[in-house]
């Protein structure tokens, strides 16, 4: 898939910062990042603003930015909440909304998020495959969008890649590697979207890159079920995840250094198949990384 067929070119941004910096800044930094030159604004959600707010948000301060949900949390909300609000942002903002839908939690795994448990839905293929048929029976007493929103699936195991190529427009693997890129591509086909999350630490100290890196797999490996079996699927072992990740690991999933080192990551997914690579800046602190988001536009689109 080109970049005139999905028209998100090459290079997004994908962020969790936006949930706790005031509204006002974040108009500023999306509008920002949409003269930046970026194709994509992905932001993910927990127990932040709800995606929909969120979107709007992001949608009314910009302009032509496509603004994507990475991923809008099913457990949270009734796929008539969800239909309904899909249509409205697609009405209000034609072409430029994407809906990624993901976040189930299987019924006989606990999880807490600072101590509120969170909601369960069943297994993940039943599932979304469910909630996709009871969103798209959602009666129509609105305008209709034109055109549809996409819609693309938080898609890890290749069921559910299949599910995605079959019934949206693609997926959006998040905390995957470049080796998870080339599978998903070879489950999903050729014409199926790609579009894939990649961790960033834009610091030339590299052994100070690599513990911000490593905190962020950590939790991860550590505190999310389904992302350990992802790993494993990849061929990662107890002996990377436990204590600590492994360098292996980290490396594996990260990427850290320079513009050039992260730019060689970059085309290494695209490489493998992906349409379309949006960055998580991480970084040791609180805010918007809003001087990582200028450095990152210099890197070849």
């Amino acid at each position: 898939m080109d970049d005139a067929r999905h028209g998100l070119g090459r290079l997004g941004i994908w962020t969790f910062a936006f949930d706790g910096a005031p509204a006002g800044e974040v108009r500023e930094a999306a509008a920002e990042i949409e003269e930046l030159g970026y194709g994509a604004l992905w932001f993910g959600e927990a127990l932040g603003r709800d995606t929909f707010g969120q979107a709007w948000l992001l949608l009314a301060a910009t302009r032509r930015l496509t603004v994507a949900s990475g991923i809008a949390n099913i457990a949270f909300r009734d796929p008539i909440a969800t239909a309904t609000a899909e249509r409205t942002l697609g009405e209000a903002f034609p072409g430029r909304y994407l809906l990624g839908l993901g976040g189930h939690r299987v019924s006989d795994e606990v999880m807490e998020l600072d101590g509120y448990p969170m909601p369960a839905r069943g297994r993940a293929v039943t599932t979304m495959r469910g909630y996709l048929d009871a969103m798209d029976a959602v009666p129509r007493h609105g305008p209709v969008p034109d055109p549809a929103p996409r819609r693309v699936l938080a898609a890890l195991g290749p069921r559910m890649l299949e599910l995605a190529a079959e019934r949206t427009w693609g997926a959006h693997p998040y905390f995957v590697s470049v080796e998870h890129t080339a599978s998903a591509r070879r489950a999903m086909g050729p014409d199926a979207f790609l579009g894939v999350e990649q961790a960033v630490v834009l610091d030339p100290d590299l052994g100070r890159a690599r513990e911000v890196a490593r905190a962020h797999v950590g939790f991860y490996a550590e505190a999310a079920p389904h992302q350990r079996r992802s790993l494993q699927r990849l061929g990662f072992g107890e002996e990377d995840m436990a204590g600590g990740p492994s360098d292996r690991l980290v490396d594996a999933i990260v990427a850290y250094g320079d513009l050039d080192r992260i730019a060689a990551r970059v085309r290494e997914h695209l490489d493998a198949g992906a349409d379309h690579v949006c960055l998580q800046v991480l970084t040791d602190g609180p805010g918007l990384p809003r001087r990582q988001w200028r450095e990152l536009a210099a890197l070849p689109r």
